[in-house]
């Protein structure tokens, strides 16, 4: 017997699938929040707590060769209702309108529902059908609109069966209730300065120069919430900084700002698809580390899951990798997805919009193995596969027959993975790394079957491998292009049997199954004369 498993290497052959691989799986991880552009909030805290830096130094750190100037604009004109069906108006004391006829009325104290038609209860308890625009004036409280208190005057404009509010305000008292909710008040006074002059710079330099409004009152512009959001911390910075504005050849520049850099902010054509501008470059952020949006992730993707996130940009075919261009401000250009028939590129900020990551400065991370899913017993095979951007090293784990737990079998090294196992059970291969786990791979283990026909030609004898007793052997004969069985055996203890049979002409094999966690595996064919 050990005469024939000594050649089962070299004579024994199993019906082998073809290669079959398991899914990627992809990781993400990365740094900050936000566009990147200008600004970094935590960044100018850090500035301002860390190293004791002013908020004009702050500035012009962020935004590279500009200086601190003077607006001339003072008034403002919000977005508060968008062509709603209606609106309500009120305030805790009597207030007056005066509508674009020219009359005015005194409205008393409370809430007042107008639609498109502007009709409001005044004083005397007259219901007066008001011509649009009409202009709401506080009188000893502030207005009111849908129940949110606000600074200066509210106009109604009604169009097309529709009614939109409008604040008309101070630049600095529209500031009040911007500020605060950018930038929490409890920060650095010296912070807190840095985002009102960036506040009430972008919002010059954004506003709108024709229609019924300059700005919005949410992120298409700043989000701005009224006097609930006041707090006197951010009105003292608003006050202290009145009118400057951030300057750059003379124009008031695009002060774009966001929440976290992850380290380094960027230049403005690495992220938009839009001019560079001088001011808006790379610089460095060396006090993000503030935040608690540095650094995020990793998060896993199984190929299914990736797939769906990228919905129409996924490429033909089963997924195969996913690689990534990065740019000089560290941001993500674009992504290449590879698939079984093509590859789909997309731009890095459609990537971080389709997987709702908080900002293009990540890390496309990918774990895959594949190779031939079928091995016959004392043979060995060769696993390729991927471990690219996986946070260090990688290793080989597996999976025995029957077990939930995986075990190490040894590191690979990152990048192409090409490793040789030789299973002697069927089993299940992965890659793991410090970011997470690859998906399984299955390796069928054949039984290995060796056969010769005796001497006499009245038995086929041999052996199977792994060595074990009690197996069922059977010896098939092909017959009009099928195989059948024309005799069976039983395996002794060390793996060895004995067919009987009268050898005729023809072709002959033997076949068996070494128990569950072993696939059935064929013997060569043999040939009698």
């Amino acid at each position: 017997m050990r005469r024939f498993l000594a050649c089962i290497a070299f004579t024994v052959f199993a019906c082998v699938p073809a290669a079959q691989a398991a899914p990627p799986v992809f990781f993400v991880d990365g740094h900050g929040w936000g566009h990147g552009i200008g600004m970094p909030q935590y960044g100018a805290q850090g500035f301002a707590s860390r190293d004791g830096r002013k908020h004009d130094w702050i500035l012009a750190h962020y935004y590279r060769g500009t200086t601190l100037g003077k607006t001339s604009v003072g008034k403002v004109r919000i977005l508060l209702a968008d062509r709603a069906a209606g609106v309500t108006i009120g305030s805790t004391s009597a207030f007056k309108v005066t509508d674009a006829r020219g009359r005015t009325f005194t409205i008393p104290k409370g809430s007042h529902q107008l639609g498109s038609g502007l009709r409001i209860r005044s004083q005397n308890g007259r219901l007066r059908t008001l011509a649009s625009p009409a202009r709401f004036k506080r009188g000893t409280s502030h207005l009111r609109l849908n129940g949110r208190a606000y600074r200066g005057e509210i106009v109604l404009h009604s169009s097309g069966g529709r009614v939109s509010a409008v604040n008309h305000l101070s630049l600095e008292r529209y500031l009040y209730g911007v500020v605060p909710d950018e930038m929490p008040p409890s920060w650095h006074p010296e912070a807190l300065k840095a985002q009102a002059v960036a506040a009430r710079s972008y919002a010059v330099v954004s506003r709108k120069t024709s229609g019924i409004f300059d700005l919005y009152a949410d992120t298409r512009s700043q989000v701005y919430n009224g006097v609930p959001a006041e707090d006197a911390r951010a009105t003292a910075a608003i006050d202290a900084t009145r009118g400057q504005v951030v300057r750059h050849n003379g124009a008031v520049a695009w002060t774009f700002f966001h929440s976290t850099s992850g380290g380094r902010t960027a230049n403005i054509e690495h992220v938009w698809a839009t001019t560079a501008r001088p001011y808006l470059v790379s610089v460095p952020d060396p006090h993000d580390d503030l935040s608690p949006y540095h650094k995020w992730g990793p998060f896993r993707y199984a190929a299914k899951s990736f797939r769906a996130k990228l919905g129409s940009s996924a490429p033909r075919g089963a997924l195969v990798d996913a690689t990534a261009n990065r740019n000089a401000s560290r941001r993500i250009a674009s992504v290449t997805v590879k698939g079984t028939l093509g590859s789909r590129s997309l731009a890095g900020t459609s990537f971080q919009y389709a997987f709702g990551l908080r900002s293009s400065w990540f890390t496309l991370g990918v774990l895959s193995l594949d190779g031939r899913s079928s091995v016959t017993y004392g043979k060995k095979i060769t696993l390729g596969g991927v471990a690219r951007n996986v946070g260090g090293g990688a290793r080989l784990e597996r999976r025995a027959w029957g077990s939930n737990s995986w075990t190490r079998v040894r590191d690979v090294s990152t990048g192409a993975v090409s490793v040789q196992v030789g299973p002697k059970a069927t089993a299940w291969f992965r890659l793991a790394s410090p970011k997470g786990k690859g998906a399984g791979h299955r390796v069928n283990v054949a039984t290995a079957v060796i056969a010769r026909i005796g001497r006499a030609r009245r038995a086929i004898r041999g052996g199977i491998g792994p060595a074990r007793g009690g197996v069922e052997v059977q010896v098939q004969r092909r017959v009009s292009g099928s195989w059948r069985t024309v005799a069976t055996a039983t395996t002794a203890g060390d793996g060895s049997y004995v067919a009987r049979l009268n050898v005729t002409a023809g072709s002959y094999r033997a076949t068996a199954k070494a128990g569950p966690a072993h696939a059935r595996g064929y013997s060569a064919v043999l040939k009698a004369g």
